[in-house]
């Protein structure tokens, strides 16, 4: 079976599983999987059978580029949705790079980002004519 038939899990680290876990299941609304305390790892379900697990890692460090993007269909209607939720955008002003209501649009993809708990870079976007 080739890679792209594979039904993938995004893995990502936390320092707190009780934090992350709220924030995750709370904050962004995705459905809770399961966890597995053995190996430290929390584990919500995505589109098409996908898993974004959560892994215990006290002395993890976030990556410093986005780690997960969500596309959606409306990203002012998902800003709004997970502002109602407490979730806090970024927002950016340098040359080339400049967000207005916290989206930045380069013609292609309309993209804002926000911060888990641990400092993971998460993102939503919308493609343009999605």
């Amino acid at each position: 079976m080739p890679l792209t038939d594979s039904v993938a899990s995004v893995m990502l680290p936390t320092r707190d599983a009780s934090r992350a876990q709220e924030f995750y299941e709370r904050r962004l609304g995705l459905p809770l999987q399961g966890t597995n305390d053995a190996a430290g790892e929390t584990a919500f379900r995505l589109a098409g059978g996908s898993l974004l697990v959560l892994r215990l890692l006290p002395d993890a460090t976030p990556a410093p580029n986005t780690a997960v993007s969500f596309e959606v269909s409306d990203i002012a209607a998902a800003i709004a949705d997970l502002e109602s939720r407490g979730v806090t955008f970024e927002d950016y002003d340098q040359p080339d790079f400049t967000t207005v209501d916290h989206v930045f649009d380069d013609g292609s993809v309309k993209a804002a980002w926000f911060l888990d708990p641990d400092g993971n870079i998460l993102c939503v976007h919308q493609p343009h004519g999605g």
